[in-house]
Parts: structure tokens; sequence; C-alpha cells
């Protein structure tokens, strides 16, 4: 059970360091990752306690370069990441990274050492024209590197139309999707489940069979909330 929290571009040193400093370390199978934004990594890294991780929001897929503003995978691990976001929806759509380009920033996180959460999601279109399925497929087809096993990465499923939105899919919506990604995955690798999650539906979203975990956005900013999420990880 992964529950990971992606602060995306909010908060400030003090506040990154605060909130770092109540997230309760969870014990037993659970982890926890956190996901700060990028000034922030080291001061968060000197405040979590164990069983938590800490993890970059996006990487390059170059190990070094001219690219003004990026941050190469192998920068995050010197810092203390163990994992890395590639492919977020808000990625996707603002940066215009598509599959190709997720794919290449999954091997490089990989080559550096790092742990690689490949995100995935269709678009409200997609799925009122009943395509989710397919549109989800082909992502993943084409951002999960080939040669990568079970150990290599983690996946996390985001109904884009559910991000920010207050809007959660059904329990019946999340469960067709996971079941249908492990079915063209196979076992070993944590799926999570991102989308408006929070403390009130955490557990129920977590009880189902093929959900490993959660990423968790605007709840993750409150400590309470989200030590709620990481207790119903804990019970599940």
């Amino acid at each position: 059970m992964l529950i990971a929290a992606n602060w995306k571009m909010n908060g400030s040193a003090d506040f990154a360091k605060d909130l770092a400093s109540k997230i309760i370390s969870p014990g037993g199978d659970v982890k926890v990752l956190i996901c700060p934004p990028t000034p922030y990594l080291s001061a968060v890294k000197a405040e979590l306690g164990d069983g938590i991780y800490l993890g970059g929001q996006d990487c390059h897929d170059q190990a070094e370069g001219a690219y003004t503003g990026s941050t190469a995978a192998g920068m995050l691990e010197d810092v203390g990441c163990e994992y890395v976001l590639v492919g977020h929806s808000e990625r996707r759509s603002m940066c215009h990274e598509n599959d190709k380009m997720v794919s290449s920033k999954a091997r490089a996180a990989k080559e550096a050492g790092l742990i690689p959460v490949i995100c995935v999601g269709e678009k409200l279109e997609s799925r009122e024209a009943g395509e989710h399925l397919e549109v989800v497929k082909s992502q993943i087809k084409h951002s999960v590197p080939d040669g990568f096993v079970s150990d290599d990465y983690v996946l996390a499923y985001e109904p884009v139309w559910a991000i920010g939105t207050g809007k959660t899919a059904s329990i019946d919506d999340i469960n067709e999707m996971h079941n249908t990604i492990r079915a063209q995955i196979g076992p070993g690798v944590d799926i999570l489940y991102g989308g408006s999650v929070k403390a009130a539906n955490a557990a129920d979203i977590l009880s189902l069979n093929n959900v490993g975990g959660v990423l968790v956005g605007g709840a993750s900013l409150n400590a309470d909330e989200f030590n709620a999420i990481i207790k119903a990880g804990i019970l599940d």
C-alpha cells in the first residue's frame, strides 16, 4: 500500500517543513510518499519520519545538458528522492507531454535509481464516449517503457475530470478501471488511484482489490486530512 502526496506548486519553505513534520509514520506494509515542490525537497527530507519517502513532481528525460529550468532524475536522487512522478495529467495538458516523452522520462528515472510513478487517465469526453478503457490502455502501452518489470515502476490512474474538481469517480468506475489495468500489466505493480481523494472516501477506495494506494492532491496539504488517509491505508 502506497499513500502518495502531490503538493503541486503550493506552499513556502516554512509551510513545507511544518507540514512534513506533522505527517505520521505509517508502519507495517504501508509506505508514504511526499512529492513537494522542487525547491523544498531537501528541507522536507529532513523532517520525514520512518516509512516516509521523498519524490519529485517531474524530471527531464536527459541526464544533463542545456535545459534551463529542468531537473534531471539524477539530481532528484542526489538530494534524497526515491520516487518521481512522470506523465501527470497537468504535465500532459499544460506542457504537451505525450506518451513517448513520459516513457523516456520513466526510463531516465529508473536509470538514475528512482522509481517512476507513471500517471495515466482519461478526459471527460473520452469517458462520455465510452472510450475510457481503451484510452487508458493505450496510454499504458506507450508510456511504460519496454522491458520494465513490476519492481521498476508504480502506475497511477487519475481520471482527469476528477482532479481538483471535487468530483470523484464512483467505486464501480474505479473498480472497473483498476481491474482492466491489472489485466493489462499483470501482478506486482502498485496501481494508485488519484482524483479528489480525501479522508471521507479513502477507506472505500483502498478497500478495492486492485487499488494499491492513492495519489492525493489538495487533501495532502492539510496534515490532519492526509494523516486520516494514511490511517485508512493502515487499517485496510
